[in-house]
């Protein structure tokens, strides 16, 4: 990614509100829902996504940065380390030409592998530039989240993995119940490892409206015998630390989003996949778009590869505005 267009995006981003009306505490209720599942595979993948709904408690605060309030709220399956267990979402508010919050539909956007999280915060001002609310999360072990730990690796990867999709899920709860949230339409979206939370999350329940999905697949075993870059960079922490051949599928067998993606719904889910991809390979993108049943419409090719498809960010911004318009 051009570091030129990164500034550029970061030093135009509006300044943060000072909000009013803004609930530093409130309660929320788990809407999370298990409904029959006729395979058994998948019955058995989602007893290891799913934990007990309950109700619990968020807090907010307005941020001072480029995006606009701080949201937090427990984990639905803690790990154990206090700091971590506390998810944390940036709000990016859409405002009204006041310069304050206004009503408007929200998208829940999952960022990268970076540590900086940095295309996860291009999606979510690009998003509020259009007039939708964004939530940005960040996943176990990033930002707020990580303190001076080091993040897990080995046998905890899917472990992790897991707590993100719970996280991610519990957060469409959390931001609908903010006041300036059209509930009627909630959107998803998320970006490379990203990307491989979001398949997940929009397969477990109808709970999100839409699904965006961008330079992510199936078959992670696979994925992994082939990917370059981070993923070869994984590949050999994994074989380091004594996993590799079976141990590997298993390990990660627990989150294959193609378990599940039969759940999607191909009319509100869309697959951008690039064709030159050698982190995530394109056929990987089609193990995915076959196992949820995309049609072309909804697994849309890119020209690029996994850090040159940057150039289609505005189109791929466009693109989510107009359906979640519908």
């Amino acid at each position: 990614m051009s570091a030129i267009f990164v500034l550029m995006c970061l030093t135009f981003a509006e300044p943060s509100l000072e909000l009013t009306h803004l609930p530093r505490e409130y309660e929320v209720k788990d809407t999370l829902q298990r409904d029959e599942e006729p395979n058994a595979d998948a019955r058995a993948c989602l007893d290891g996504l799913c934990w007990n709904p309950s109700s619990f408690k968020a807090q907010t605060s307005p941020a001072n940065g480029p995006h606009d309030v701080w949201i937090t709220f427990p984990s639905p399956l803690p790990s154990g380390h206090t700091k971590n267990d506390v998810v944390v979402i940036e709000g990016s508010l859409a405002k009204d030409k006041s310069g304050q919050p206004k009503k408007a539909r929200a998208v829940v956007v999952v960022h990268e592998s970076g540590s900086g999280m940095t295309v996860g915060k291009l999606f979510a001002s690009g998003l509020r530039e259009r007039g939708l609310h964004a939530f940005m999360v960040q996943m176990p072990y990033y930002g707020l989240r990580r303190g001076d730990q080091k993040r897990p690796t080995g046998p905890q990867v899917s472990s992790v993995m897991r707590q993100a999709i719970a996280d991610v899920r519990r957060a469409r709860d959390a931001v609908t119940t903010l006041p300036w949230v059209e509930s009627d339409h909630i959107g998803l979206q998320g970006t490379s490892l990203g990307g491989f939370i979001v398949a997940n999350v929009g397969a477990v329940d109808h709970g999100y409206d839409s699904t965006f999905i961008l330079l992510a697949g199936g078959d992670l075993f696979g994925m992994m015998q082939t990917g370059k870059r981070e993923v070869a960079q994984f590949r050999r922490e994994l074989s380091e630390a004594g996993i590799e051949g079976e141990k590997l599928k298993q390990l990660l067998h627990v989150v294959e989003p193609t378990r599940i993606a039969h759940r999607l719904r191909p009319e509100h889910t869309w697959l951008y996949s690039a064709l030159a991809d050698q982190v995530v390979p394109f056929e990987n993108g089609l193990v995915l778009a076959k196992a949820a049943q995309l049609d072309k419409q909804h697994h849309i090719s890119l020209i690029a590869d996994h850090y040159t498809g940057v150039i289609y960010l505005p189109l791929v911004l466009d693109h989510i505005k107009r359906n979640m318009e519908r």
